[in-house]
């Protein structure tokens, strides 16, 4: 929104106004009537509108023109005129919404002065808008791993677009900071950021909490998608969503305009959709459950978040980055992870991925003390050795012979440490101190398949991984 629309049905004053605004700096469109007025906003909002209130030969006067533009495009500040004001017509305007009210003839200083603050009044309501919606912070994608890269390869493709994305993945495995990522490096980064979490609004408000609602006594109130217009509308969990809601849904994402409940207009919303789901949609498509036509319109572009198992390199850095945020957001101690409790964090399971990472972080630095290095024993489920130097056996392991037991935790111990590091394992070699050639031997003889990328030299090269 860079420049103001002049509307008057008489060309006389429509040029005037644009003269004196060019002199003063101001780019300006003209319309003479509601059809032209309306294709101009359409075509681009302005950032201003100085509007009359009577317009010969025009489908809507100035009254109902000043109701549609407050109704699809609320931040745009329009100062009427007339040349037959009264103080009826005035508190009218006020009340639909006009930002101030000048009666024919008017004088051009004191036009310029209302321009001027009405200028002023927007780009501090922007302002405050963007700084509320800063309230999550960056969308901060850390990572490393080949899974991780390759996700935020296909984010930031997804960035340079307006298309529709679906995420899918565990949950806590990062779908919503994927979407506010899209959303703050894509051109609607000023606009809104919208959550709708489906699981956790009753299907009987579904609507009102969607679309809005319009009554006598309180007037109108916006729903989510009317809020998001002009930035990203997301769907967390889009399964959840109730079959009727879905219709409708899918008549917005079609027609790009709703009605309000307990409303008559229609509202127009320019919104980019992105949606998440822990579900497989497909059997909930032949469940009957959601409806294949709103499948089709949000799965334009799939993407799949990786699961923490499938990114394990990423946990020391994940943690350090939840160890940094808690010491600035709750003046947590900052204590640094020794080498023995990231490589455990590495090897645990996280059935609830980076939420729960994040979590166990939280946990540890409330209950411990001082600004000592994390260790091994301080994580979940890490009980202290039943004396010094000394491991307990598991009862599986403790019953076997010690040729069998021995099998039994190499190839647990080999495993474990594969994971940690990705499946590389030029990486893992170095780590237990073997020759990768030593290790893909007993790899074998262990029974556990290995599969090597080529170097040029015919031997494993660097990114041997394990398949």
């Amino acid at each position: 929104m860079s420049d103001i629309l002049i509307v008057d049905d008489e060309k006389d004053i429509r040029e005037l106004i644009a003269d004196i605004l060019k002199d003063e700096g101001f780019a300006t469109r003209m319309a003479a009537n509601s059809d032209d007025c309306m294709e101009a906003i359409n075509a681009e909002p302005p950032a201003l509108m100085i509007l009359d209130i009577w317009l010969k030969d025009s489908r809507m006067d100035g009254i109902d023109i000043l109701k549609a533009v407050k109704r699809n495009n609320p931040d745009i500040p329009i100062i009427i005129i007339s040349g037959h004001g009264n103080i009826e017509i005035a508190v009218a305007a006020i009340k639909q919404g006009a930002y101030d009210f000048i009666e024919k003839p008017f004088n051009i200083d004191q036009l310029m002065v209302v321009i001027t603050r009405a200028m002023e009044t927007a780009r501090l309501r922007r302002e405050n808008s963007s700084l509320r919606r800063r309230d999550h912070g960056p969308a901060e994608m850390l990572g490393a791993s080949v899974a991780f890269r390759k996700l935020k390869d296909q984010l930031d493709k997804v960035t340079r677009s307006n298309g529709r994305v679906m995420l899918s993945g565990e949950p806590g495995s990062g779908k919503e900071m994927a979407a506010r990522y899209i959303h703050q490096h894509s051109t609607r980064a000023t606009g809104p950021f919208v959550t709708v979490t489906s699981a956790s609004i009753a299907p009987e408000r579904m609507e009102e909490v969607l679309f809005g609602r319009e009554s006598t006594d309180r007037g109108v109130e916006k729903g989510l998608l009317e809020q998001a217009h002009g930035g990203v509308i997301y769907f967390d969990e889009v399964a959840d969503m109730p079959p009727g809601t879905q219709s409708k849904i899918l008549r917005v994402l079609t027609e790009q305009q709703f009605m309000r409940v307990g409303g008559a207009d229609k509202v127009r919303v320019d919104l980019r959709v992105i949606s998440s789901t822990t579900r497989d949609l497909a059997t909930e498509i032949g469940a009957g459950r959601f409806r294949q036509e709103l499948y089709d319109r949000l799965n334009v572009v799939p993407i799949a978040v990786p699961a923490l198992a499938e990114r394990r390199e990423d946990v020391p850095l994940l943690a350090a980055h939840f160890i940094e945020s808690f010491n600035r957001s709750q003046g947590l101690p900052l204590r640094p992870l020794s080498e023995d409790a990231a490589a455990m964090l590495q090897t645990m399971d996280w059935p609830g991925n980076i939420r729960q990472l994040r979590n166990v972080i939280e946990r540890i630095l409330i209950l411990g003390e001082g600004t000592d290095p994390i260790e091994a024993r301080e994580l979940p489920g890490q009980d202290a050795p039943a004396a010094e130097g000394r491991l307990v056996l598991g009862g599986a392991l403790a019953t076997l012979p010690l040729r069998e037991a021995r099998e039994l935790f190499e190839r647990e111990y080999l495993l474990t440490q594969i994971n940690r590091f990705g499946g590389n394992i030029s990486r893992t070699a170095n780590f237990v101190g073997m020759e990768r050639s030593a290790l893909h031997r007993k790899l074998k003889s262990l029974g556990v398949g290995t599969g090597a990328k080529g170097n040029g030299n015919g031997g494993p090269g660097e990114e041997d991984d394990v398949g």
